[in-house]
């Protein structure tokens, strides 16, 4: 009885070595390189002559949403599955493009009133690139990070990565989205909010703004974040 019982803990043990995490496991080993799907890219690549060195490199398999078409934008596909609740992209998506059709509505309706050449010429048509110049003027360059010394916990402001700062600009564009009265339609507000961020202007803009008056009012705490 004893021997089976020593037995069984023994496999046990051995099994439990051999349980590897889920995080840990990846069916591509640590020289395959991220797959470009930009078209961009790849020509500068080839320009540069790069190309031809990684040519024999392996290279992942590109997720299902990437692809090359000139249709494709990454940030635009990002700001979708922001927009996605509970896993259901194609309402997401149709969210999104209903957007750009009041975007490019709104923008027409300026430029066939307008009354000079110049007036239209500065009038942007393309509500991609509106989307782009929204989230560019919302990215945050700095944000607060609570650090503790000596009992007091001090708001230290600290530099934001590129990553984090796209993610916080989009976060709260749609954030401002949702915040506005629900009697009107998501499209509407999402496009009334992207075209304010992309003339510099509304709520978005003006809490990045206060976010750097902050930092700046805490920069004496800046010794903080490297002690």
């Amino acid at each position: 009885m004893l021997r089976k019982l020593a037995s069984s803990i023994v496999q046990s043990h051995t099994a439990a070595r051999w349980i590897v995490p889920v995080s840990r496991m990846s069916q591509y080993g640590p020289h395959f390189i991220e797959p470009i799907v930009n078209k961009e890219e790849i020509a500068k690549l080839q320009e540069t002559g790069e190309l031809s060195k990684i040519a024999h490199v392996p290279i992942k398999a590109a997720l299902a949403n990437q692809t090359t078409s000139v249709f494709y934008d990454p940030l635009v596909s990002q700001f979708t599955n922001y927009v996605m609740k509970q896993g259901n992209k194609e309402l997401a998506r149709g969210l999104v493009e209903k957007g750009f059709e009041n975007i490019k509505r709104m923008q027409l309706e300026r430029y066939h009133l307008a009354e000079s050449d110049e007036e239209r010429a500065k009038i942007e048509l393309n509500p991609r690139k509106l989307l782009h110049q929204a989230v560019e003027n919302c990215r945050p360059l700095l944000q607060l990070t609570p650090i503790k010394r000596g009992g007091v916990r001090y708001q230290v402001p600290v530099p934001v990565t590129e990553k984090r700062s796209y993610f916080l600009a989009m976060k709260w564009l749609l954030e401002a989205v949702r915040e506005k009265e629900r009697t009107v339609h998501f499209p509407e507000k999402m496009a009334w909010e992207i075209l304010d961020a992309a003339a510099n202007q509304g709520k978005v803009v003006k809490r990045k703004h206060e976010l750097h008056r902050q930092c700046e009012a805490n920069r004496a705490y800046a010794h903080y974040r490297w002690s």
